[in-house]
């Protein structure tokens, strides 16, 4: 469930040279609001990128925060019952 849409949100980074200090690249998932990171190499904004948006799945989870949905795939807390059905 987080991996798949943790992959879709990865397919809706946008990524941009800012050419500025010594990490010029930029990247964002606009759907995630606040999800944004740069980098030395697109790579390694990419990288950084995802380990921000893991945090953010992971903050809003603990919050109670609604996750959007990105390509048919969201994340919901779990519940007792969604633990192998029992209580």
């Amino acid at each position: 469930m987080i991996l798949e849409f943790v992959t879709a949100a990865m397919t809706k980074a946008k990524y941009r040279l800012i050419k500025n200090g010594d990490q010029p690249y930029y990247g964002e998932i606009a759907p995630c609001r606040g999800v944004w990171a740069t980098g030395r190499t697109r790579e390694a904004c990419r990288r950084e990128l995802q380990e921000v948006l893991d945090g953010w799945i992971a903050l809003r989870l603990r919050r109670g925060l609604a996750i959007p949905v990105i390509a048919g795939k969201t994340v919901r807390p779990l519940t007792r019952m969604s633990v192998g059905g029992k209580t």
